[in-house]
């Protein structure tokens, strides 16, 4: 599996509810969850996309020093699929809120805007990179 030099990070208020979002909508797949001491919480996360990569994601306030507090949603993140329609069924089967329809770039990519239940965009597409 291709295990990428960066790894986004992001934080939620319910990372449960992400991580399921993730998973069950998305497909991304879980590499590694762990809880606080009590089970409830996730600190950290690891999730694979099945075509490469991978993302990381906590519960805000769980000792992620620095970045604690909510500010601007501003996080949009670039996911590489060869199906980005299958993604987008998914999430419109889901309720999920669509930021922009499958459609074709002027650069030969077809992409689909998605945001996360948290409001963080997400952008599937088969554009691979220069």
């Amino acid at each position: 599996m291709n295990n990428p030099g960066i790894w986004p990070a992001l934080l939620y208020d319910d990372a449960e509810a992400a991580r399921r979002f993730l998973v069950d909508v998305f497909g991304f797949t879980e590499a590694l969850v762990v809880h606080d001491d009590d089970g409830a919480t996730i600190v950290h996360a690891e999730l694979r996309w099945p075509e490469g990569g991978g993302v990381m994601l906590g519960t805000r306030g769980h000792g992620h020093k620095g970045v604690e507090e909510p500010t601007a949603r501003t996080q949009w993140l670039y996911v590489v699929t060869a199906d980005p329609d299958a993604v987008y069924r998914r999430a419109l089967d889901a309720g999920a809120t669509i930021t922009e329809k499958p459609y074709d770039t002027d650069y030969g990519s077809r992409n689909v805007g998605i945001a996360d239940p948290e409001g963080n965009g997400w952008t599937f597409g088969t554009y691979q990179g220069a």
